[in-house]
């Protein structure tokens, strides 16, 4: 009875305090000179925080305890149960279903005691801030555990994060653990960038595995910067990494030469692709594209003094090229007009380049492609290609007055991250040209800013001529882009040398 009179008491109060209040800003309100009493506001814990504070840090109450890599978790069941792996222990026929301590043995060395912590706090809580430099051992623990939600959060944190330093092992992660969209996203800025980063940078390079050098070697939307020779290149500095994994660079020795010296020093007596130190990268080589590694005599002599591929592997595609220039030569032929998709992106030759800034820029691939000299322009808004037909080049170019073939481009604007910011692509293009016909293959969105990324590639042979295996399966090729001749050449034009 005297805390029910207590409580009226209180609330009589409450309404005179607030009757006083009310005629004081009346008298206020009457006199001009009245100043605004400012109002004071004390942010009050959320029930998220309340509950995060006496039930998971104080563990007020706590019907089960959770044993992990050595630490116990004074835990409740119906805040578990967010959890699809708690819920079936806690609901189903488990041992542990109605037991008030459970142990958990962890096997993942990802999942850390930190990590442990943070996933049953974010039980307790309506939103947690996820730190990119440990999103992984969360995300471990959040699949260990099921909470999708978690995991969905933690692949938002990693898609924002993806650089040169976190995307190999956000890639990792992710192909463990099964989030989709970060795999993808992380191939995805692989693709873009790294032929043109880890050329720069060779030691990174010792962070890629096997199976993701495959992938990115064969995917069809691999940016080559330049060309495929680039890519052999990138290979062979990545199989030495692989057998060296703790070479660190001297300051006193050029990394390149270490790495070419180790090469020449191999046993010539056969290819070091038939040794068995080579043979494990065997299949590695043979995902590359060696008919456009065969088309300047540079190229070959390298792959010859290399000895890295069996020489059987090179006469295959030789016959098949030197089989399509005479059906060339004898106008039997003209180029590809059409072709699926899929064998497009398996047949065509691949080559980029970086534009730094805006303005007329002119360049060339160099090496022989059929007879065709293919120059390609960016000037304003366009990018256009060019068959160009010099006279003194005639000996070495094709007379037919008509030429057909493939093209598509890709190009692309990146972020800090080098992430991909937009992206357009021209589609692949049929294309006949004349002599020094010059066509624009894309106009640029206006969401299109420098730098560009530039992917083009080309198809001037069909993959169904001659004899149906011209763009075969066919092994690999070599060289070093320190020497300065074709693949890795490429040739800018003024104006006027191409008048």
């Amino acid at each position: 009875m005297g805390a029910y009179l207590s409580s009226v008491k209180s609330a009589i109060e409450g309404v005179g305090a607030a009757t006083a209040r009310k005629r004081k800003h009346s008298e206020c309100s009457d006199e001009s000179h009245c100043e605004e009493q400012p109002q004071k506001r004390k942010k009050l814990m959320t029930t998220a925080q309340y509950v995060y504070q006496v039930m998971f840090k104080e563990e007020h109450k706590s019907d089960v305890a959770v044993r992990c890599l050595g630490r116990t978790w004074h835990l409740h069941k119906v805040y578990l149960c967010q959890s699809a792996y708690f819920s079936s222990m806690f609901g189903g026929s488990w041992k542990e279903s109605n037991r008030d301590f459970i142990n958990i043995e962890i096997i993942d060395p990802n999942i850390s005691i930190e990590a442990l912590d943070a996933v049953f706090g974010s039980l307790y809580l309506d939103e947690i801030t996820l730190d990119k430099e440990v999103i992984i051992p969360i995300l471990a623990t959040a699949a260990l555990f099921q909470l999708n939600s978690l995991i969905e959060k933690c692949s938002e944190v990693m898609i924002e994060s993806i650089n040169h330093v976190t995307v190999v092992t956000f890639y990792e992660a992710a192909c463990q653990y099964g989030v989709k969209n970060v795999k993808s996203a992380a191939f995805e800025w692989l693709q873009v960038n790294f032929l043109n980063y880890y050329m720069k940078h060779l030691k990174l390079l010792n962070q890629v595995n096997l199976e993701l050098m495959f992938k990115l070697i064969s995917s069809p939307e691999l940016f080559v910067m330049q060309t495929e020779y680039a890519i052999y290149y990138l290979l062979k500095n990545w199989i030495y990494f692989q057998l060296h994994p703790r070479t660190e660079s001297n300051p006193r020795s050029d990394l390149k030469t270490i790495i070419q010296n180790f090469y020449n020093n191999l046993d010539k007596s056969r290819p070091f692709l038939e040794t068995r130190l080579g043979k494990q990268y065997e299949t590695l080589f043979r995902a590359l594209r060696l008919n456009y590694l065969l088309n300047h005599h540079r190229d070959i002599e390298i792959i010859l003094k290399d000895n890295i591929i069996p020489h059987e592997w090179i006469h295959t595609p030789i016959l098949q090229q030197w089989d399509a220039m005479l059906c060339f030569d004898e106008s039997s032929y003209n180029g590809p007009a059409e072709c699926d998709e899929k064998i497009f992106g398996e047949s065509c030759m691949r080559c980029g380049r970086l534009l730094q800034s805006e303005g007329f820029q002119k360049w060339r691939w160099t090496g022989f492609n059929f007879g065709l000299d293919l120059v390609f322009i960016v000037d304003s808004r366009n990018l256009s290609i060019k068959r160009n037909h010099r006279p003194e080049n005639e000996r070495l170019l094709s007379l037919q007055v008509k030429r057909q073939f493939l093209a598509r481009v890709t190009i692309l604007t990146v972020n800090e991250n080098s992430q991909v910011k937009h992206r357009q692509t021209s589609g692949i293009k049929a294309l006949t040209l004349e002599k020094n016909e010059e066509v624009t293959l894309l106009k640029f969105d206006k969401d299109m800013s420098y730098p560009l990324l530039i992917s083009i590639n080309i198809l001037t042979v069909s993959p169904r001529i001659p004899a149906d295996k011209i763009q075969g399966k066919s092994p690999v090729s070599t060289g070093n882009p320190s020497d300065n001749h074709s693949q890795l050449n490429e040739v800018n034009l003024s104006h006027n040398d191409d008048e």
